[in-house]
């Protein structure tokens, strides 16, 4: 006859047993997040692509098929794409695409109109333009004497009416002063860098990096106080090497996306 268990024994047991129970039931959430990531990835691809053309996704049952995906993680995939102002659930319709990010490519020295010519108008309303001392690291940046005026200009570009972006620039003033009467509103900043110097652009180093939107950023961009934005420095130069505008460019994320093409060299 096997001896009964001490009622401590058993209570430590059915403890032990439980505890296994809970880290295996949070162990499994925490794969189903991580799948459920994984496919959010390859369907924000697919958006973005232009992969659905109806502009409704499958039904879950065809994602949960076509993935090898439960059921449950197609749902938290779209809850993330839901989350990200992509796509909306309608009643009797399914899961529509109702956003949309445009492509601004990171291999061309381009301006933003230039950029996005195919997806619309974009236009510019001048905030502020007007000389202004210029601090000490833009002041390095542009290779100019350390509270030395230069032309500062803040720009909030809208694509076909949407806001898209919050430029501050800044230009060497003997270049900026001819800006002062040109139609900043309806031109790239490019173009006109490149009529007044009667030079071509050269290249451009560029940085960018997520960050939170202040309360002015996010005001005028009418976007969450606190969202992330990604913000996109670049200094660009003229042919000759001579650096000529250095913006910092706060976009909105969920708005625009941003490509390059890499090679690798040895």
């Amino acid at each position: 006859m096997v001896p009964a268990m001490p009622p401590t024994d058993r209570i430590r047991d059915h403890a032990g047993q439980g505890a296994t129970t809970v880290a295996a039931h949070r162990a499994r959430r925490r794969l189903r997040a991580d799948r459920a990531r994984q496919l959010a990835d390859l369907l924000r691809h697919q958006i973005l692509g232009g992969g659905f053309p109806s502009g409704t996704l499958p039904h879950e049952s065809t994602l949960a098929a076509d993935y090898r995906a439960s059921r449950n993680t197609v749902r938290e995939a779209l809850d993330l794409l839901r989350a990200e102002g992509l796509v909306e659930r309608q009643p009797g319709v399914g899961t529509v695409v109702v956003g949309r990010k445009y492509p601004h490519g990171l291999d061309r020295l381009m301006g933003l109109a230039e950029t996005l010519h195919e997806h619309g108008r974009i236009t510019n309303e001048v905030r502020t333009m007007g000389p202004a001392p210029a601090p000490l690291p833009v002041a390095d940046r542009l290779r100019v004497p350390a509270g030395t005026d230069v032309l500062y200009i803040e720009r909030l570009r809208r694509l076909n009416g949407l806001p898209l972006s919050l430029d501050l620039t800044y230009i060497p003033l003997d270049i900026g002063t001819a800006l002062l009467g040109c139609d900043l509103e309806n031109t790239d900043v490019f173009h006109l860098l490149e009529a007044v110097t009667g030079r071509p652009l050269g290249h451009a180093e560029i940085t960018l990096e997520a960050v939170n939107a202040d309360a002015h950023s996010a005001a005028v961009l009418q976007a969450p106080r606190g969202a992330a934005v990604l913000m996109l420095e670049r200094l660009t130069h003229l042919a000759d090497g001579r650096p000529v505008d250095l913006e910092f460019i706060r976009f909105r994320g969920d708005r625009i996306t941003m490509s390059g093409l890499l090679r690798r060299s040895l």
